[in-house]
């Protein structure tokens, strides 16, 4: 009997050895699954260091004279928008899609977004509840100054530029849009936060409403099923997105192309992912055959 238990033991510890070296051999070959690049900015204008997740299309060659049109991501942390707006791109990138050119994501890892994409209210509950607001003008200024130059410098990139922004970053795509309009050629707005301050973006004028705009600009501005803002004065999300559409569609330029998306059956917290894959038809038309 004990001869019994030697021997079983022996065959359990034999097992329980082989089960330990095959482990450690499966964990020696598992690598990373790698989708991008960190990048990180030291910022003036933002006195801070910001993160940058970059998504580098299939066959980037930094080596290689093809450029690369950028997409800039607002709230492009990797737990935020990064990863699904990123795959949305390679997907329709794709040759057997052919929806959207190969292009680079920025991913702009967000901080604080109330101080980043707000520019200051007088509305004064907004002021004690958000009390880092306001500063739009500054991160603004960091798109303009620092981050675009860094990504052109650093990346094969060419003219095409977009921002995506929805919520808070929905307002200040549209800020962007309305004060300094040649930053970027396409603009994906997505419920955006028009009660911000009373609304008081819709009564902004802008150079690119007038006739004498030249740079070709396309916007695409969506909206779910949304309802009432959080302000006092009564602000519902999808009659702001209409009024800042016919705003635009008003554009006296023949360079501006706007087009309204209206999702019924997403909310303020589904839609983006919706709305982004059509803002591609909507930039991309395929020809009819």
């Amino acid at each position: 009997m004990n001869n019994f238990f030697a021997l079983a033991f022996l065959l359990f510890s034999s097992t329980l050895l082989f089960s330990q070296k095959k482990q450690t051999k499966t964990n020696e070959i598992s690598k990373p699954f790698v989708l991008g690049v960190i990048d990180e900015i030291q910022s003036k204008e933002l006195n801070e260091k910001r993160i940058l997740n970059i998504y580098l299309p299939e066959g980037y060659n930094p080596a290689e004279a093809t450029k690369y049109p950028v997409i800039y991501l607002l709230d492009g942390s990797a737990d935020e928008d990064f990863i699904h707006i990123s795959g949305l791109v390679q997907f329709n990138s794709f040759e057997w899609i052919n929806q959207v050119p190969k292009s680079i994501v920025v991913g702009i890892a967000t901080v604080d977004r109330r101080r980043d994409f707000t520019f200051p209210t007088t509305v004064e509950n907004d002021k004690t509840r958000f009390p880092t607001t306001g500063h739009s003008d500054q991160f603004i200024a960091f798109i303009e100054k620092e981050l675009q130059p860094f990504i052109e410098k650093k990346y094969k990139t060419n003219d095409s530029k977009t921002i995506i922004g929805q919520s808070l970053g929905g307002l200040l795509g549209t800020e962007i849009l309305l004060k300094k309009p040649t930053l970027f050629n396409k603009y994906v707005i997505v419920s955006p936060s028009l009660w911000w301050n009373n609304g008081s973006l819709l009564d902004l004028d802008s150079e690119m409403l007038k006739e004498n705009f030249t740079q070709p600009t396309e916007i695409y501005i969506a909206v779910g099923k949304e309802g009432l803002a959080p302000t006092a004065i009564p602000h519902v999300m999808e009659v702001d997105a209409n009024l800042l559409a016919e705003k635009l569609k008003g554009s006296k330029s023949k360079n501006v192309k706007t087009y309204f998306d209206y999702f019924p059956e997403e909310n303020h917290g589904s839609i983006l992912h919706t709305a982004v894959s059509n803002s591609f038809k909507f930039f991309y038309p395929k020809s009819k055959e």
